[in-house]
């Protein structure tokens, strides 16, 4: 499967949203590696029925994931 990137022409990212955008990979991708590090993570995680509930849980870790980008 292919995916076409630009296809829909919304605004664009500004330089700042791409650096929350990266902080926000960065922070979900620290919070899979807790995942498989800190016991009782991943069953918490399941869990969880809402992504206000993974948000709130995450940020109980220290993680900010919460922001989407375009997100005031």
């Amino acid at each position: 499967m292919m995916l076409i990137l630009n296809s829909f022409k919304g605004p664009s990212m500004s330089s700042e949203e791409l650096k929350r955008f990266i902080f926000k990979v960065n922070q979900l991708n620290k919070l899979l590696e807790s995942l498989e590090s800190v016991p009782g993570r991943k069953e918490s995680l399941e869990a969880c029925h809402t992504h206000e509930e993974v948000v709130d849980l995450a940020g109980s870790w220290g993680f900010d994931i919460g922001r989407r980008w375009g997100d005031n």
